[in-house]
C-alpha cells in the first residue's frame, strides 16, 4: 500500500519501488483497499529485498518493526525513514482501511504534499 500511495503522489518525480524481507505474497484486502481509494495494485509485486535494490536506493522506509530490526546494512548514503504502521494481515477489513489511511496520510506529509 506504501508504494501505491508514493507513485500517486509523487508521480514521475521519484523512482518508487518496495521490496520485503520475508516475501507471503500481496493481500488480497491490500488490492480492494486501495482501489477504494483508486490506486490499482493488481499488479503489484512482493519481492525480496537484495543489495541491487539497496545500492540504487536514496531513501529506505520501513514500515513494521520486523523489517526495521532486519533491514540489511545500508550504504552510508541511503537515507533511512521508519513509520510504524499495524500489519493489517489477517485483521477485520475496517483495519485494512485505517492502515491504508494512515500510510496515505503519513506520504503526504512526509513528501510536504
Amino acid at each position: 500500500m506504501a508504494e501505491g500511495w508514493a507513485k500517486k503522489i509523487l508521480g514521475e518525480k521519484w523512482n518508487v519501488f518496495s521490496a520485503v524481507i520475508e516475501s507471503h505474497g500481496l493481500n488480497p484486502k491490500a488490492i480492494e483497499a486501495m482501489k477504494e481509494v483508486n490506486i490499482d495494485l493488481s499488479n503489484h509485486t512482493s519481492d525480496l529485498i537484495d543489495k541491487d535494490i539497496i545500492i540504487q536506493a536514496d531513501l529506505v522506509v520501513t514500515l513494521c518493526s520486523h523489517a526495521d530490526d532486519n533491514c540489511p546494512t545500508l550504504p552510508p548514503n541511503v537515507k533511512k525513514e521508519h513509520w510504524y504502521f499495524d500489519d493489517p494481515a489477517g485483521k477485520e477489513w475496517s483495519v485494512f482501511q485505517r492502515v491504508r489511511d494512515e500510510i496515505g496520510k503519513k506520504n503526504k506529509e512526509f513528501y510536504q504534499i
